[in-house]
């Protein structure tokens, strides 16, 4: 696949720091840029004044720009929490997809990006032990802030090619909706968020058909179903 990588000695962003030597790297994030254009995106990613990176850059050709090295703290997840853990930019890598997102035109990812990214995510994880409960949308990880990379992103395809987890089959039906709180909270979503934005995250990526931030009986079904799937 195209790649352009760092120089591990002369990365292209110079937005990075050391990691805690305590923090192994065991979340992938993936984010879509939400700008106008690939090198828009790439322009602030490699901006010292705009404080913000990635390990990696994904272009709608599929084309790879490595921005900061992995063993390095990219700036990509800001204030975050997922599974008991926050300041997920200790212990993550992130990956920027080109898509100008909602506020540009949000679209559906190219094929060609796609499997770049399939076969660059199978890569890290070859490299890192990072357990498929944590391949997370930045969504997830910062659901009152960030919606990306959407409700488009094929995360079945990617559980299919072993990166992430997806329920295979439709959830059993409730007699009745339970509480979402405590079930969203044991897949890995922050508790103190407000519930409404934890249920749009959820929906976002599980049931992006139905993205209302409200406990509807299929939400409830599903929320159980992964549930299971995250349970340690």
């Amino acid at each position: 696949m195209p790649h352009r990588d760092a120089d591990l000695g002369h990365p292209v962003s110079p937005n990075f720091d050391q990691r805690p030597a305590v923090a192994p790297i065991d979340h992938l994030v993936l984010h879509y840029t939400g700008m106008a254009s690939a090198q828009a995106a790439r322009d602030r990613l490699c901006d010292p004044g705009a404080k913000v990176s990635a390990h990696y850059l994904i272009d709608e050709d599929g084309m790879i720009d490595a921005l900061v090295a992995e063993q390095n703290r990219a700036w990509h997840a800001g204030v975050s929490y997922w599974r008991g853990v926050s300041h997920l930019n200790d212990r993550s890598i992130g990956i920027e997809i080109v898509n100008p997102g909602h506020e540009y035109g949000y679209r559906p990812f190219p094929a060609r990006q796609i499997t770049a990214l399939i076969g660059l995510c199978q890569a890290i994880l070859a490299r890192h032990p990072i357990p498929a409960r944590n391949i997370v949308a930045h969504s997830d990880i910062a659901p009152t802030r960030k919606s990306d990379p959407g409700e488009l992103f094929p995360w079945p395809t990617f559980a299919a090619h072993g990166i992430g987890l997806y329920p295979g089959a439709p959830p059993d039906m409730p007699d009745r909706n339970p509480d979402l709180s405590p079930i969203l909270t044991a897949i890995g979503y922050d508790p103190t968020a407000p519930l409404d934005a934890r249920i749009t995250a959820f929906q976002r990526r599980f049931a992006p058909t139905i993205i209302t931030g409200q406990p509807d009986a299929f939400t409830c079904a599903r929320a159980q179903q992964l549930r299971a799937l995250y349970a340690p």
